[in-house]
């Protein structure tokens, strides 16, 4: 049998992959440490990229329900490489979100997009998170 795990977003229980260890941990970090709230928080949507349907992992929307912040997540064995970025802003021209988190659970890295000259940025710390 399956290991499960209930995720709180989707609100049913979900295979509990490497993957979806990483996924869920930073769910609880986004509501718990960060006071996001959980409506503001979508998880495996879909979206057209070109004319493939694929799923991001986690994104999470503003006040104003625009995309704040897209959260690739892979295995604690997968390493964040500069095609798992490539992937995500891939994924990212869709959503336009000016917020890129990639993580396996070990390490993390946090990128913004120039509103001006949309060139992903490293940022040094999570951004702040504030509700209006």
């Amino acid at each position: 049998m399956t290991e499960e795990i209930f995720d709180i977003i989707r609100k049913r229980y979900v295979a509990l992959t490497p993957e979806e260890k990483v996924r869920q941990h930073i769910v609880s970090v986004l509501i718990n440490e960060k006071q996001i709230p959980q409506s503001y928080i979508s998880v495996e949507a879909q979206i057209k990229v070109g004319k493939l349907i694929k799923r991001y992992d986690i994104l999470v929307y503003d006040h104003n329900f625009k995309p704040w912040m897209l959260i690739e997540c892979k295995s604690e064995n997968v390493k964040i490489t500069p095609e798992v970025l490539n992937q995500t802003i891939r994924y990212n021209q869709k959503i336009d979100s000016p917020y890129i988190l990639l993580t396996n659970g070990t390490e993390t890295y946090c990128f913004k997009k120039d509103a001006t000259t949309k060139e992903i940025v490293k940022q040094e710390n999570f951004p702040a998170f504030g509700l209006k």
